[in-house]
């Protein structure tokens, strides 16, 4: 009992999408380690509907099929619409939060879930992984990224995607973010390798890994792993690439 209280006091992700589900406005803060702070309106995007999505995930998401593992799952919106047309979805998540508010809102297939653990699904288990909302970045670091693709591998079909989006950190003339990146390359991490933190109301998550890559730098990461970049479908600074098995 100690311990489930313990998780939710730092599940703020999930405490800020159970206010949105409920009806109260809630916001995202995401501190960074170096002590920049960002703010948006959280719960809002976690819940948009299908004709608001920008027109990079309709295009991304038109690749789908078959049984589909989405990491990540935050309130569901992609694995809903996803099982509204027929698919045979399975969501997960990290926060307990945020999977009961999946499974209130219909989702038939979801679970608390660390990205750590896909390995531990049978081989063959899924045809699409869907990694939706920046989701690549769950992978935390290079090495990380390429022992969990290899899992991937292993995890899915002989014809299987990977629809995974990501930011290129090197879209942008911030100085706080160019001497992030310039901060990042001498403690040997990647550029857009971050390590942060959400806050919402009285709740602190753990710090975490999540890393921002450039489309050639995913294309590396993706070499010696079994897949290959199948296309790349941009929006802004956004893009989500579509990654088949060689």
């Amino acid at each position: 009992m100690e311990h489930r209280k313990a998780i939710l006091e730092k599940d703020a992700y999930g405490w800020e999408v159970w206010d949105w589900y409920n009806g109260i406005k809630s916001y995202e803060i995401v501190e960074r380690d170096d002590g920049y702070y960002d703010v948006s309106s959280g719960g809002k995007s976690y819940f948009s509907e299908y004709m608001d999505w920008p027109s990079h995930e309709k295009k991304a998401l038109k690749y789908a099929k078959g049984r589909v593992l989405d990491i990540g799952c935050g309130a569901g919106r992609h694995s809903l619409w996803l099982q509204k047309n027929g698919f045979n979805v399975l969501g997960v998540d990290t926060s307990p939060l945020a999977i009961k508010v999946c499974k209130l809102r219909g989702l038939k297939k979801a679970k608390i879930m660390s990205i750590d653990d896909i390995g531990k699904f049978k081989p063959n288990s899924f045809d699409t992984i869907i990694m939706m909302g920046n989701n690549f970045g769950l992978f935390g670091s290079f090495r990380r990224a390429k022992s969990l693709l290899k899992k991937m591998y292993k995890i899915t079909s002989k014809n299987a995607l990977i629809i995974a989006e990501s930011t290129n950190p090197y879209e942008t003339t911030k100085k706080e973010h160019l001497w992030y990146h310039r901060f990042n390359r001498k403690r040997c991490r990647m550029s857009g390798q971050l390590r942060i933190r959400i806050i919402y109301r009285k709740h602190k998550s753990n710090w975490f890994d999540y890393l921002l890559v450039s489309s050639e730098e995913m294309k590396k990461i993706c070499r010696n792993t079994g897949w290959k970049i199948k296309k790349i479908v941009p929006f802004k600074v956004n893009y989500i690439g579509i990654l088949e098995k060689k």
